[in-house]
């Protein structure tokens, strides 16, 4: 990350003086930890600042946080852990990939997580309602929800037969996603492309196959890797004129069409309370993995009216935000 988005960031924190410093010192710590970058973290962090906030505590006043990102290299993260460690967090905020990180490095520092993927089956804790040990958070869920954007597709774009589909296999849902979108397939009957991509190179590869078969749609897969390499799906989804719906908002406001997706930013809130609760002396292991519920439908009207696309009023009306 360049240094002034960071500086931004953190709201000016690096460039408190060395008093402000000291005191902060004396302040419990709040490790931020992210396995993509903070750069895109914005909302997300200030939504758990909010929750921080509900719980009681003031970054600067009575709370520290201390950010780190692998900016995507996930062999970076134990030593992020380690650092933080060593700075005498109170607890550790992750997504999926750096609580994972972080849940063998220590066992008994406190680790709070915000994750789309089942917490169960990617590894993170036991049980959802007696979650145990020093590992506890919030699931949004987000792959599980691909019949509903299929049948957004269906609507918005009803003549496309064939849809494309993006899918990540190193992530941790990866079975269950695809499983569950060929599922979804079947019942709106539309035939569907699977593509798994690792790489750039596999991005590429797959839409010049999408084009190649005349897929109409494209539904996005989930994941950091998915998140991460956006703007590069969106930009080759509009040189191809592919109609797309995603996993997330951030898609969409960086020109994709529209997104179906639980509201990560009320996820981090969620996180934000459970630190703050953690601060004052509940335990993890107490606190079940909190499901979110909030989910955000945004279309992009102006990328709509790029493909030559106009949106019924019926999906404007369920729509939760409208880019124009």
């Amino acid at each position: 990350m360049r240094r002034r988005e960071f500086i931004t960031l953190l709201g000016g924190a690096a460039a408190w003086p060395l008093a402000a410093r000291a005191q902060q010192a004396a302040m419990p710590v709040v490790g931020f930890l992210r396995s993509t970058s903070l750069a895109d973290a914005a909302r997300l962090v200030t939504a758990f600042r909010q929750g921080l906030k509900e719980s009681g505590y003031v970054e600067g006043q009575n709370v520290a946080i201390e950010f780190r990102s692998a900016e995507d290299h996930a062999d970076q993260l134990p030593a992020l852990v380690a650092d933080l460690i060593g700075r005498q967090a109170s607890v550790i905020v992750g997504n999926h990939n750096a609580a994972l990180a972080a849940k063998p490095v220590t066992t008994t520092l406190p680790i709070v997580f915000a994750t789309g993927f089942d917490p169960i089956t990617g590894g993170l804790v036991a049980s959802l309602n007696r979650p145990g040990g020093n590992v506890t958070g919030v699931s949004f869920l987000a792959a599980e929800l691909g019949a509903k954007r299929l049948e957004l597709l269906r609507q918005l774009v009803p003549k496309a037969t064939t849809i494309a589909v993006l899918i990540n296999p190193n992530s941790p849902d990866t079975e269950a996603e695809r499983k569950e979108v060929q599922a979804a397939g079947r019942t709106v009957g539309r035939q569907l492309i699977i593509f798994d991509v690792r790489s750039d190179r596999d991005i590429e590869t797959a839409f010049a196959t999408f084009v190649q078969r005349g897929a109409g749609a494209l539904l996005g897969g989930t994941g950091a890797f998915m998140f991460s390499h956006r703007e590069r799906i969106v930009a080759l989804a509009a040189r191809h004129a592919i109609p797309a719906i995603y996993n997330l908002r951030e898609f969409v406001a960086a020109g994709g069409l529209m997104s179906y997706a639980p509201s990560i930013t009320d996820a981090y809130r969620q996180v934000g309370i459970y630190a703050g609760r953690i601060l004052k002396g509940e335990k993890p292991a107490d606190l079940p993995v909190m499901q979110s519920t909030k989910f955000e439908f945004v279309i992009n009207l102006k990328t709509a009216k790029a493909l030559g696309l106009t949106v019924p009023d019926k999906l404007l009306a369920l729509a939760d935000e409208v880019i124009e």
